[in-house]
C-alpha cells in the first residue's frame, strides 16, 4: 500500500500556518516560570493568541481540557506548580489538547529533570530546549549551566530525532541555525538576531508561540518551524529599529504583531 506524501514544510506552508494562527486566535494555558510571565503573555497577544496563566493545581486540569493549547515551562518549579504541570499535561493528553514542553535547565537540576521525564509520558506535541536539555531528556547526557547550554546544537540533533520518534513530538533545538525534527524529517531554520538571547524570556515566549501554533495547524513539525520563523523574523525587524536590549524587547513585541503571512513567506529561510 502506497503511503500518502508527507505534508510539506516550506515557506508557503509556514505562511499558511501564520495565517491560521491569526484566524484561530487560540486560548493558550501557560504554566510557566515566574520570571517570564509578562513577556510570555504579551508575545502571545502580539502573535494573535490569548494567554491564560492558569497554574493553580486546583484549576490546571479543568482548564487544559478546554484550552486550545497548553505551555508547560519548568523554569521555576514549586511543589504546587509541578503538580499543576502533571495534571494539565495528563488532561491535555486525555482531551486531545496539544501541549508544549519547555524543559528549562533539565539535566542540571534533579527535581525538574525527574519532573520533565514524568511529563514526557503525556506526549507533548512540541519539545523546545537547548542542546543540553534535549540530550538530558533523551537520556543521552547533557547537564547545562542553569538555562545555558553546555552542548553544541549538532551534538543534540541525533538525540532530538530519537526523542521525537519515541514521543511523537517535534523537537526544536535553538542555535545560530535552529534545528527542528520529529525523527523522520529535520528542518533547519535560519534567521533571528543575537539580541533575542539578551532579552529575558524571549526563548520561553517562543515556546508559547509554538503552543499557539499547534492549536492552528495539525502537524507539530510545521507548527514548531512556523513559530521559529515568525519569532526570528520579528527579531530581525526589531533589531533594525532598536537602540539596544531594552528597546529591542518592545520593538520585538510590535514586530510579532506586524510580521504576517506575506512577510513569513518572503522571509522564511529553511533547509
Amino acid at each position: 500500500m502506497r503511503r500518502a506524501p508527507a505534508e510539506p514544510v516550506d515557506a508557503r506552508a509556514v505562511a499558511a500556518a501564520r495565517e491560521a494562527l491569526t484566524g484561530a486566535a487560540p486560548l493558550v494555558q501557560c504554566i510557566t516560570n515566574s520570571v517570564v510571565q509578562t513577556i510570555t503573555a504579551n508575545a502571545l497577544l502580539a502573535a494573535g493568541a490569548a494567554p491564560a496563566m492558569v497554574d493553580n493545581p486546583h484549576e490546571a486540569a479543568a482548564f487544559a481540557a478546554v484550552a486550545s493549547a497548553v505551555l508547560v515551562n519548568v523554569g521555576t518549579p514549586t511543589d504546587d506548580t509541578a503538580r499543576a504541570m502533571r495534571l494539565a499535561a495528563a488532561a491535555a493528553a486525555q482531551h486531545g489538547t496539544p501541549w508544549v514542553l519547555d524543559p528549562v535547565a533539565v539535566g542540571a537540576l534533579g527535581f525538574r529533570t525527574r519532573l520533565a521525564g514524568e511529563l514526557l509520558e503525556h506526549r507533548p506535541a512540541v519539545v523546545r530546549g537547548n542542546a543540553s536539555e534535549v540530550l538530558a531528556l533523551a537520556g543521552a547526557g547533557g547537564g547545562g549551566r542553569e538555562v545555558d547550554s553546555t552542548a553544541a546544537r549538532e551534538d543534540a540533533a541525533e538525540a532530538a530525532g530519537a526523542l521525537g520518534m519515541s514521543t511523537g513530538a517535534a523537537v526544536a533545538v535553538p542555535g545560530d541555525v535552529d534545528v527542528v525534527t520529529d525523527g523522520t524529517r529535520t528542518v533547519r531554520v535560519s534567521g533571528g538576531d543575537p539580541l533575542l538571547t539578551r532579552t529575558t524570556g524571549a526563548g520561553c515566549a517562543l515556546g508559547a508561540v509554538s503552543a499557539a501554533t499547534t492549536a492552528a495547524v495539525v502537524l507539530p513539525l510545521l507548527a514548531a518551524v512556523a513559530a521559529h520563523v515568525h519569532v526570528g523574523l520579528a527579531a530581525e525587524v526589531a533589531a533594525e529599529v532598536c537602540g539596544g536590549p531594552g528597546s529591542f524587547a518592545i520593538a520585538w513585541l510590535d514586530a510579532l504583531d506586524a510580521v504576517g503571512p506575506d512577510a513569513v513567506r518572503a522571509g522564511a529561510r529553511l533547509a
